[in-house]
């Protein structure tokens, strides 16, 4: 039963990303209407397909470099994450060593030139995008992940991570939750940042180097046209159909419905929903501590994130990771009642200091998801497409480099990242419906499960780890 508390806090959110609904939203650009052509073509406007347009015109800034994007530039996950920019392409230290233990070293070198190059970026494009280099906090709430805790700090520092490990004590000095019995601080390979002030910002950057963008413009179709490839576009708000003939293109679409059939095998599209505070004020944020304004997560296998934003409300998310039969993606699927109710419930339990705030925004949005929980990359078309997808949840800062290797590829190029196993490597596929509904939602149970007994994994979890496929967001 929801608690009065809980209701009260929720009964105000706007349902909407607080990210996006705020004045500083550009104005939309026009559909692309009619026909035309371009050296590249770029298709989708989220991170991954404005960092391929912004590093492809800085690159060669004589190449035709075209943007459409079927909403608004950031409007769906780049517009909807909790702004944690992560160093890791691999969605984590332990992911990576597992899943790719030959390259582990130069992943972990090359995530770390990544978040130094997008830092660098910001600055030399003059995006204000509120990048604070904190950090992240992983927090254990159970007596169980107090070991785990103590083996990734080992492993981070094998690899050189800046990170200190925190007794009960000293994990709420930092942070004061009664939750909390240690924590681990990674104190130099996590950004955070304002994700829709990132794409607005990209966005612009883009503008001002030539790359041509049109807005609410949906591409239905691709073909061979010659030595070129065709995009057939559906501009809307009655923008007339549009056609663009590319001699390259770049699908950055990630969990919505692929242009090519083959990715729906690799690529599960899962929902995940949070909710922002109104602005604390200076008692509270006494209350709480949080003076260095670390990045949070607990360390469940259902694990909540969460962050201050730069006027101080908390951004609090995660837990649920919820799949619809047969890939289902549809606006009707980012508001979840129940789900907002479990995360109030949690907040509060994580911070009864904070009794009394109210949450002035609730909202879901689409993640794609894959087997090993970090991207995979592909060129179709003779190569003359190349695309990227299954970023997992971890695509604020590895979009840019999924950008740099799709532009390598199309590129035909034998580079050092082209040759990375992480690149040539697939993930395992999802199994077609109705198995992979099944698998999931028995996988979300085991998973849910495993955090009810002490971290213990049941035949169904470990049969899968030895399979090497998994699901996370």
């Amino acid at each position: 039963m929801t608690s009065p508390r809980t209701e009260r806090a929720l009964a105000d959110a706007a349902p909407v990303s607080y990210w996006l609904d705020r004045p500083q939203r550009p104005d939309p650009l026009p559909p692309l209407t009619g026909p035309h052509t371009a050296d590249l073509l770029v298709v989708g406007g989220g991170y991954a397909g404005l960092w391929t347009a912004l590093l492809a015109k800085e690159a060669d800034p004589d190449a035709d470099v075209l943007l459409v994007e079927a909403g608004t530039c950031g409007w769906a996950a780049s517009g909807r994450n909790g702004g944690f920019c992560a160093a890791s392409l691999t969605h984590g230290l332990a992911n990576g060593a597992e899943r790719f233990p030959d390259e582990i070293d130069e992943l972990e070198r090359l995530g770390r030139e990544n978040l130094d190059a997008i830092a660098a970026t910001l600055d030399r494009h003059r995006i204000d995008c509120d990048f604070e280099r904190t950090g992240e906090l992983a927090v254990a709430v159970e007596p169980y992940q107090l070991d785990g805790l103590a083996a990734d700090a080992e492993m981070a520092r094998r690899y050189g991570h800046d990170v200190r490990l925190l007794d009960r004590d000293e994990v709420r000095a930092e942070v004061a939750s009664p939750t909390y019995l240690g924590g681990m601080w990674d104190r130099d390979r996590v950004a955070l940042l304002d994700p829709a002030k990132l794409a607005w910002g990209l966005r612009r950057a883009a503008l001002d180097l030539g790359v041509r963008v049109h807005e609410h413009t949906r591409v239905t179709g691709l073909a061979r046209d010659g030595a070129v490839l065709r995009a057939t576009t559906a501009g809307g708000r009655d923008a007339a159909p549009g056609a663009v003939r590319a001699r390259r293109m770049v699908l950055a679409t990630n969990a919505f419905p692929p242009l090519l059939r083959r990715l729906r095998a690799w690529v599960a599209p899962v929902y995940d929903y949070a909710l922002m505070t109104e602005p604390l004020t200076a008692a509270q944020r006494d209350a709480i501590g949080w003076r260095h304004r670390q990045g949070l997560a607990d360390t469940g296998n259902q694990f909540h994130y969460y962050r201050l934003t730069a006027d101080n409300r908390i951004l609090f998310g995660g837990y649920d990771a919820i799949y619809h039969y047969g890939n289902r993606v549809t606006p009707a699927l980012e508001q979840r009642d129940a789900t907002y109710r479990t995360l109030a419930s949690h907040f509060f339990d994580t911070f009864p200091q904070l009794a009394g705030l109210r949450f002035s925004h609730r909202w879901g949005g689409v993640i794609d998801t894959c087997t090993r929980f970090c991207a995979f990359f592909g060129t179709a078309y003779e190569g003359r497409l190349a695309y990227a997808a299954g970023f997992t949840g971890l695509g604020v800062g590895a979009t840019r480099f999924g950008a740099r290797v799709t532009l390598d590829l199309l590129a035909g190029a034998d580079t050092p990242l082209t040759r990375l196993e992480l690149v040539r490597r697939k993930p395992l596929p999802f199994p077609p419906e109705p198995v992979r509904s099944t698998g999931i939602n028995l996988t979300r149970w085991a998973l849910a499960r495993a955090d009810a007994r002490e971290g213990r994994r049941n035949l169904w979890l470990r049969t899968l780890d030895r399979c090497g496929m998994g699901f996370d967001s």
